[in-house]
Parts: C-alpha cells; sequence; structure tokens
C-alpha cells in the first residue's frame, strides 16, 4: 500500500455498507443475499488491511463513547478495548500503514480507561 491511508474516513467500508446484520437472513443462500453487487466489488477490490483498519478504527470509537457515558459504562469499554487488542496482536503489523497509528489509538484507549477506572 503506498500513499496515505484513510482509516475511518467518509469512504471507509465500515461506514458505507447498507446492510446490517439485523439484515442478514439467518441462513442466506450466498452473498447476493446479502450484499448488492457493487458492495461485493467494493469489498473484492479493497485489500482486507483497509477493512479491517477500518473496523478496528470503530472499534475504538466504541470503546470511547462508552468511557465518555455517564456514568462510564466500563464493561462495555473493556470488552472493546479487549476484542482490539486481540486483533492488533494477532495481524497488528500486517496491517501496513495504519498500524501504527492504531496501536497508539489503543495504548490512548486503555490509557483513558484505567484512568476513568480509577476515579469510579
Amino acid at each position: 500500500m503506498s500513499g496515505q491511508v484513510e482509516v475511518g474516513g467518509p469512504t471507509s467500508l465500515a461506514v458505507n455498507y447498507r446492510t446490517t446484520l439485523a439484515d442478514v437472513p439467518e441462513t442466506p443462500e450466498s452473498s447476493d443475499d446479502v450484499f448488492s453487487e457493487d458492495e461485493m466489488e467494493a469489498l473484492r477490490g479493497t485489500p482486507p488491511e483497509i477493512v479491517i483498519a477500518n473496523h478496528v478504527f470503530h472499534l475504538l470509537e466504541l470503546a470511547a463513547i462508552h468511557l465518555s457515558a455517564t456514568p462510564p459504562q466500563l464493561p462495555e469499554a473493556q470488552i472493546t478495548i479487549d476484542a482490539v487488542t486481540g486483533v492488533m496482536e494477532a495481524v497488528g503489523d500486517r496491517l501496513g500503514e495504519p498500524s501504527g497509528i492504531l496501536s497508539e489509538a489503543l495504548a490512548q484507549i486503555q490509557l483513558a480507561y484505567v484512568r476513568v477506572a480509577s476515579t469510579e
């Protein structure tokens, strides 16, 4: 991947899906039941590193939302942080350019969790 990678931006596949899990039938007969042909082509043409990085970015945002709630939603933030930690441990450096940014963001949200939890 060359050039600058925008994680979680307006062209992010993670935010442009028109289909949600609530829309997926219990037993889809094919991927056509879930995604439009344009969505399938976009997914095929997008490196998995970008899709994964976008999802990790959104999970980090979700953790921040739970931490900033009044009162903070610590269990919800913790499971989200744990999920991101697992993904980053499994594939971290293989995500390419976004890897460093996501690792730093994870460290920041972990620090924020500790700060918030210590005041509760």
